[in-house]
């Protein structure tokens, strides 16, 4: 998409509210107190207005120092929206993408908004006239792909916007390319002053110890398919949207596309009005089901790597994240898609299905963003310590063979604590641990023969909880810890027969 029209647009521009204007004003000081080559990093809440705020930026750049601007994005939406966004301030712009072969070195344009690769591509062909450039406004910043075009422009100042100033890649933080963080207006001022939609958090503890971590630092799509995906977290999923989002129109964001087909065919045979999208899904068909999201009462949008960014739907009513993550910039996008403030709309609802909450905090709960800016590693450090429970991974062999049971781990420590405060006897722990792993088995099987077969799939396990037991009581012997192995595996076997022969009974007599 080319836009043509060099004629500015007429329309007035909107009223920009103070804290914008404050920002604006101490990002153009810094703009007029620095070298050309200053870099900037700018930070401000999903909601808060980073678009019409740069657009207003460059607007008077333009004005003051008539240079030119180039807008970078990093999707052909968000760039299409950049573009419109600053012909409606009034500012002459092209959209540069694929179709655009050659940007000429006198043209009528103030501005381009670019996709980084399209840029890339035109800069290294000398198909642009980069020193004639002096301001960069970088969107989503906080992605790295941009970092590797700042060096082409010489002579311009760089403002990079985001509204989480942590990279996305640890070994590359953006204090190493940006040279301060300007810091807008938290979420909790904006929902006071009326601009962001109060939220209402509903968290469920989920057990996340078969989860594994991918070379990027968050959890890999075939482990948390695996678990999202299981009976038990459907069951808990539909309960949570049915207690706390019945009727609202509903996001809910998952990690992996067979979940989210697997979620919408769940809420479509409860009788929900639900659709899937993903960033697979054709350009028409996702049209479509915007259209339809948008146009329909209640509806629930499932989707995945598609909406966090670009996508604005302000009568969405209730966020689910049907998913844990480890990145804070995604939760913070997630969670924004439902924060837009609307006349009949002052609140929403948050589900965390993902111990999300949890890792980063109440999403409209302060945060030291220069801490962030300055320190990501140590930052990062804090976020993932963990106790010796929560790292201990539980293999996806055992969630697949477990699939109706939502809890399959159990902290043989806490729980050890917890019966010496209570004045109990420590051996009630193997108790209460063995009787949960039968109820595991009991749970997963219809007949005595695999229910008993399911306890071999708890060797590993079993073999752990004896070695967390056996480590809080102290010093015990090799041949104790092995006696105690056989014991629970002995015992685990006999409950797992009572309980289903209870169980049949009670089936029987029904009959």
């Amino acid at each position: 998409m080319q836009n043509t029209d060099t004629t500015p647009e007429t329309k007035p521009t909107k009223a920009l509210y103070a804290y914008q204007l404050g920002d604006i004003t101490t990002l153009l000081d810094k703009i007029e107190g620095n070298p050309k080559n200053h870099r900037l990093l700018y930070q401000l809440p999903t909601g808060g207005g980073k678009t019409v705020i740069f657009s207003e930026i460059a607007a008077r750049f333009i004005a003051k120092y008539g240079r030119k601007v180039v807008v970078l994005t990093h999707r052909t939406e968000l760039c299409q929206q950049t573009s419109r966004t600053l012909k409606n301030r009034g500012i002459r712009n092209m959209a540069i993408n694929s179709s655009v072969k050659r940007i000429p070195r006198n043209d009528d344009y103030d501005c381009y908004v670019a996709m980084v690769e399209t840029l890339k591509n035109r800069i290294r062909d000398k198909k642009m006239n980069t020193d004639a450039v002096g301001l960069v406004i970088i969107d989503e910043a906080h992605h790295n792909s941009f970092q590797k075009l700042l060096g082409q422009f010489k002579n311009a100042v760089v403002i990079g916007v985001t509204a989480t100033p942590l990279s996305s890649d640890i070994n590359l933080p953006l204090h190493k390319n940006y040279n301060e963080l300007v810091v807008g207006e938290q979420i909790g001022s904006l929902i006071e002053q009326g601009f962001l939609a109060k939220p209402t958090t509903w968290r469920y503890d989920v057990e996340l110890n078969t989860l594994k971590t991918g070379i990027h630092g968050d959890f890999t799509v075939s482990t948390s398919d695996a678990l999202y995906s299981s009976p038990a977290m459907l069951d808990l999923l539909l309960h949570a949207y049915e207690a706390h989002s019945k009727g609202k129109k509903t996001l809910i964001f998952n990690t992996g596309i067979f979940t989210s087909r697997e979620v919408c065919r769940l809420f479509n045979d409860a009788g929900y009005p639900a659709r899937h999208l993903d960033n697979k899904t054709p350009a028409a068909e996702r049209a479509e089901i915007l259209k339809w999201f948008k146009k329909t009462s209640g509806a629930i949008l499932t989707s995945v790597s598609i909406l966090t960014t670009g996508f604005d739907e302000p009568s969405v009513r209730t966020v689910i994240l049907n998913r844990a993550t480890n990145s804070l910039t995604l939760y913070h996008q997630m969670i924004g898609r439902g924060s837009r403030r609307l006349p009949q709309k002052k609140t929403f609802s948050i589900i965390d299905l993902g111990n999300n909450t949890e890792r980063f905090g109440e999403w409209n709960a302060p945060v030291d963003w220069k801490y962030v800016f300055e320190s990501p590693e140590e930052y990062q450090q804090k976020m993932n310590t963990h106790t010796e429970y929560e790292n201990h991974a539980i293999s996806s062999d055992i969630r697949a063979a477990f699939p109706n049971s939502l809890g399959i781990s159990f902290d043989i420590q806490t729980a050890y604590q917890q019966a010496l405060d209570n004045g109990q006897k420590p051996k009630l722990v193997i108790r209460d641990s063995i009787r949960q792993h039968a109820l595991m088995c009991a749970d997963n099987a219809e007949t005595i023969s695999e229910a008993l077969h399911l306890t071999a799939e708890l060797d590993k396990e079993i073999d752990w909880r004896v070695k967390q037991y056996t480590k809080c009581l102290g010093t015990v012997t090799k041949n104790y810890i092995e006696w105690l192995q056989g014991d629970y595996r002995a015992k685990l076997r006999t409950l797992v027969q009572k309980i289903m022969q209870r169980r049949m009974r009670i089936e029987h007599a029904a009959t």
